[in-house]
Parts: C-alpha cells; structure tokens; sequence
C-alpha cells in the first residue's frame, strides 16, 4: 500500500463499511462480519484469496448472485484443489476463465463438500456487476 495515500472508512446504508484507498473500494463487510475484499482488487492480486472453481454451468448462475450449490464444485468442469475449512473468504473462478466472477463464503469445508455433495456449498457476497462492483467512490 502506498505510505501517503490514506485509508478511508465510509459508512453507508444498512450497516455496510467500505474501506477506500486512491477513491478505490478495497474491502467490504456487512455489520460486524469479516471484511471481504472486492472483485476489482482480486483481479489486480488474484491469488489474495483460495480459489475454487465452477464447471461451465454454473457461471450464468454465479454472475446472477445465486449461491454455489456443491454439484457446482463437484462435477466435471469443477475443481477444488485446496482444503479449506467452514466459513472460510474463497474467490470464485469458472471453467475456461480466468478472471474471478465472485466471492464468497464457504458454507462446509471442501471435505464436506465433496463427501455431502448436496446444499449449499459457497455463500455469495459479492460477483461481477452488483451494485458493489458499479460502485464509484468520489471524494
């Protein structure tokens, strides 16, 4: 980070806290939750976060905010190639992309996921063009 740009908290609407940097939102949360970095500063350091990824299917889903249900990281296309326990930050690829589509929440570890293979797998809370993703900070 750069030493003399200065780190800016904006309260807004609903109980959601962004941190700003150059004008730029970086990170995110909801209440007292964790902070989630955004898809833009993903895409500028991709490998921030664990990465699993969706089969083909799944991304009209995933870009229209839906939840990740565990077929969607278990079959063909689908890949997990790190264990990660519950309720852990995880960026969201797709098969035959290599930008990140969303990020999100893990619901059960990728044990689980892999064993269970049914539910909710992923938690959304962020993908490419929500309103957070359109969002432009003029200070």
């Amino acid at each position: 980070m750069p030493k003399k740009s200065p780190l800016i908290l904006m309260k807004c609407h609903e109980h959601i806290n962004l941190i700003v940097m150059n004008n730029e939102v970086l990170f995110f949360n909801h209440f007292d939750g964790p902070y989630y970095p955004t898809l833009k500063l993903l895409h500028k350091y991709p490998n921030m976060l664990p990465r699993l990824q969706v089969d083909r299917g799944a991304i009209k889903f995933v870009i229209g905010g839906a939840n990740i249900m565990c077929p969607g990281l278990t079959s063909k296309g689908a890949r997990m190639d790190v264990s990660v326990p519950a309720d852990t930050v995880v960026a969201i690829t797709a098969e035959g992309k290599n930008e990140i589509l969303a990020v999100g929440t893990t619901k059960m570890s990728t044990d689980d996921i892999k064993r269970i293979n049914k539910g909710i797998g992923v938690e959304t809370v962020h993908y490419l063009n929500d309103h957070l993703w359109k969002t432009v900070v003029d200070l």
